[in-house]
Formats: structure tokens, C-alpha cells, sequence
């Protein structure tokens, strides 16, 4: 660790890995929303945020989670669902007067084709201008999730494989994929003006079933009470004279 009088501690979002205040500065300077994207194992979360003094304030967002209510029963971490929840998120963005944007993808690595520039493409084709390079965005085979079908195709036909195992469990049919992607997309640029307007509302959780009590059997108090210990007196103490025990010289 580096010591010394000119030494100065991060902030305490940069010690902990989750904000590179440098590459927010930059996005900051453009004077546009961000439309943040970030994702974790199980799904893919997008918002588009506007800078405050006060701090920043959300316009609009959707998670993937969301998906299931638009006919997606496929996995909420995907390529594909990246997409939709990216076109879910800039409908509502457009339709609450956000035209255009800049991306801040945190401190995730800018991969060719990821989910991070899936959710771009469901922004764009929603109608919100973002700056980008088309290069970089996943081509329509892949939004669609062919890539996921044929993967399942492919490991289904060797027995070695593990791949799919847990799916092949739930009997979730995969080959499904595109046409829920189709009908996904269809059902989300359906939705009316004034159900984007509307804030978006969390779930409810579901009450965990209360614990039952332990009851403790009660000790039952003896009928006749023992007799209280007396204490014992301490013994005098010895006096010995100073001079004693010193050997004479």
C-alpha cells in the first residue's frame, strides 16, 4: 500500500471496484442522460439517469425480470433478453420526452457483440439516438437466440456432454427461443402511451412463512427451598516483624 505525506485514499466507490470516476467525468461532460446498462449472472438491468447536483435520478428503467409479463418464459441473463429489456427501457425513456443518450457501461469490459451492446440495439430501435459504432453491435441471428438452439443441438447430440443438463431437467423446451423472442418484441411495441408513462411498480416480494416458536418446557421450582450457603469467616492474618527472617550480616 502506498504510504507517505502526498498520498490520497480513493473514494470509496473506486476502492470497491464499482465506479471509474475518470470515465464517469467524460460521460458527464457530453451534458446527455446515460442510459446505464449492467448486468449480473441472471439478468440484465437498464436505466436511463440524468446527472443532479443532489445526486443522479432515474427516468426510466427495466430489468429482465420484467419479460415474463411480455411472453418471455426463456432465462432472464441472455443475449436475447438484453435486448428486449433494452427496447422496454428506451420505450419508456422516449415516451418521457428522452431523445438521446450515452452509454455507460461501468466498469464492464466493451466485448464486440455482448449484452451490454444488445441492450444498445433495443434502445436504438426503440427510437432513442445513442452514439455508436454498428460494428459492434450482435448481429439478428444472435438477438434472436439461434446461437442458443443450435448450442443446445449441437451438446444434445454427444452423450459426454453436460451442457443443458439442469434445462433438460425442468423440460424447457430451448427451440422455442426465437418465436418468444418474436412474440416478446411484438407484445413490448404494443404497449400504450400511457402504460410507458406510467412508474414503473416492484413486486411485491413473497412473505417468507413465519417461524414457528420453540416453546422451552419450564422448569419446575422445587417445593422446599435449600438452606443458603454461610459464608465462611476468614482467617487472621499472621503479623510478622520486619526484622524477622532477615539473615544477620
Amino acid at each position: 500500500m502506498a504510504k507517505g505525506p502526498t498520498y490520497k485514499v480513493k473514494f470509496r466507490r473506486r476502492r470497491e471496484g464499482k465506479t471509474n470516476y475518470y470515465r464517469r467525468r467524460r460521460l458527464l461532460l457530453s451534458r446527455l442522460p446515460r442510459l446505464v446498462v449492467r448486468k449480473t449472472s441472471t439478468r440484465t438491468i437498464v436505466q436511463v439517469v440524468n446527472a443532479q447536483v443532489i445526486g443522479d435520478h432515474t427516468v426510466a428503467s427495466a430489468t429482465s425480470a420484467e419479460l415474463g409479463d411480455y411472453g418471455w418464459k426463456a432465462g432472464t441473463g441472455n443475449l436475447p433478453s438484453a435486448y428486449l429489456t433494452g427496447l422496454l427501457a428506451g420505450r419508456r425513456a422516449k415516451e418521457r420526452g428522452i431523445t438521446k443518450v450515452v452509454l455507460d457501461v461501468g466498469i464492464h469490459p466493451p466485448v464486440k457483440g455482448s449484452k451490454l451492446y444488445a441492450a444498445l440495439k433495443g434502445a436504438v430501435d426503440a427510437g432513442v439516438e445513442v452514439p455508436h459504432d454498428p460494428g459492434i453491435l450482435p448481429d439478428e441471428e444472435r438477438l434472436a437466440g439461434k446461437h442458443i438452439v443450435a448450442a443446445y443441438e449441437h451438446f444434445q447430440a454427444s452423450d459426454d456432454s453436460n451442457q443443458f443438463s439442469e434445462l433438460g431437467k425442468k423440460k424447457t423446451n430451448i427451440t422455442t427461443i426465437p418465436s418468444q423472442f418474436d412474440k416478446s418484441k411484438k407484445a413490448i411495441l404494443a404497449i400504450t402511451k400511457a402504460e410507458l408513462k406510467k412508474p414503473t411498480k416492484k413486486k411485491p416480494r413473497a412473505k417468507a412463512a413465519p417461524k414457528k416458536k420453540v416453546v422451552k418446557p419450564k422448569k419446575e421450582k422445587p417445593a422446599v427451598r435449600p438452606p443458603r450457603a454461610v459464608p465462611r469467616k476468614p482467617k487472621p492474618k499472621k503479623l510478622i516483624a520486619r526484622d524477622k527472617g532477615k539473615k544477620k550480616r
